[in-house]
């Protein structure tokens, strides 16, 4: 674009967020893959957060488990794999490699090197790095000859598995470690193993490994602009910093993937420069029809943007976010964020309303009737976030 930047203003961002991230009632979507591929990854953290987050985006709620569940374990057209910021996302599976390549690859050379260091400090070279190459080698034939397995599962197979080191010698914080638990962890950033079924329902933490979808290598510098590409059609105008915070890369290749990818400068209210995917320049409606959503602890739009004012006051940071900055269940309206909700013992979905600027009666309503749209599809299922804040806390007590 030549010229004067054109200016992309806090209500026109609130569109965009409504429509391109499936919350807006005209905007939802009929499968999980549309809304993973529009959101471009679900975090994964809290195994439920995956399941929720799709939920909240389905013109049919009530099929959320069933459809999640075929797509990851049946049709495999989601994974659940490490990505971004050495954290576990659900991501279309044609996604993988440019995912991989973008953000794992640096991630999981230092993954394995501080595993080799301290497997081999910690054992007083007992465990080496030969050593180690022979256990993972076999527990990968054992984990592909089974299919699906739980690390208990991989260690019958191979025994070498539970061998351990200490973690830390010498320091405050050493402790004993299985390299089992650690290998894993590697094999998973390096896009070599991802997550299987759980064991129990949707809301376990507890998963089985399996060996992941075969994908192709690319470069890193042709992936990382696609992948950034992706991401500013779902949640451009971003700036500089968002970019920086959600991918975990370093400034230089923000930056280079900037310029690959064509991305285009708009300016923001704040004064602020931010970027759009080129050929997303044109002027955004609001939804034709002003909606309520509520969504759940580390939703993919509470946390999509590293500066986050524009739709979500400060002053509400401390009761909807954990001392780690994880963001809990938030409650929507047009775009902001209002304030929050949780479940009481039983699966009562409750909810408050923080900030009640522009939340007249028909907010209200709509709120209410998001919750019972909740409830009713989590039919009693109860849902506790893996990380707490102090509203969700105070709300679940009843």
């Amino acid at each position: 674009m030549s010229g004067r930047r054109r200016h992309i203003d806090t209500a026109e961002r609130l569109a965009r967020l409504g429509l391109r991230q499936r919350l807006a009632v005209t905007a939802r979507a009929a499968r999980p893959e549309e809304v993973a591929d529009c959101l471009v990854a679900l975090h994964g953290t809290d195994p439920a957060t995956v399941y929720l987050a799709v939920g909240a985006r389905l013109e049919d709620a009530g099929k959320t488990v069933a459809e999640v569940d075929r797509a990851l374990y049946e049709d495999r057209t989601l994974v659940r794999m490490h990505g971004m910021r050495h954290t576990v996302f659900v991501f279309p599976t044609s996604l993988a490699a440019v995912v991989h390549a973008s953000t794992g690859l640096a991630i999981a050379a230092k993954a394995r090197a501080g595993l080799v260091k301290e497997m081999t400090t910690g054992s007083d070279g007992r465990l080496t790095e030969e050593w180690l190459a022979e256990v993972e080698a076999s527990a990968l034939a054992a984990l592909a000859r089974r299919g699906q397995a739980t690390v208990n599962e991989l260690t019958r197979d191979e025994p070498r598995l539970k061998e351990q080191f200490t973690y830390g010698a010498g320091k405050s914080y050493e402790s004993p470690q299985a390299v089992s638990s650690r290998l894993m962890r590697v094999l998973g950033v390096e896009g070599r193993v991802v997550r299987g079924r759980p064991l129990g329902s949707w809301t376990s933490s507890q998963f089985r490994w399996a060996v992941a979808p075969p994908h192709p290598e690319l470069p890193p510098a042709e992936a990382q602009p696609d992948l950034l590409r992706r991401w500013l059609r779902a949640c451009g105008p971003a700036t500089e910093g968002d970019l920086k915070w959600w991918t975990g890369w370093k400034v230089t290749d923000v930056r280079r993937a900037l310029a690959a990818a064509g991305a285009v400068a708009v300016s923001l209210d704040d004064g602020a420069t931010g970027y759009v995917a080129e050929g997303d320049e044109e002027p955004v409606d609001a939804p034709s029809t002003p909606w309520a959503a509520l969504l759940p602890a580390l939703d993919p739009t509470a946390m999509g943007w590293q500066e986050r004012d524009w739709y979500l006051a400060p002053g509400l940071r401390p009761a909807l976010f954990d001392r780690s900055g994880n963001v809990g269940p938030t409650v929507w309206w047009n775009g902001r964020v209002v304030g929050g909700w949780a479940q009481r013992p039983g699966g009562e979905v409750v909810w408050r309303v923080l900030d009640d600027r522009d939340v007249g009666r028909e907010a209200l309503d709509a709120i209410a009737a998001e919750a019972a749209r909740a409830q009713a599809w989590l039919d009693g299922t109860q849902v506790t976030p893996r990380f707490r804040t102090p509203l969700e806390k105070e709300l679940s007590s009843g």
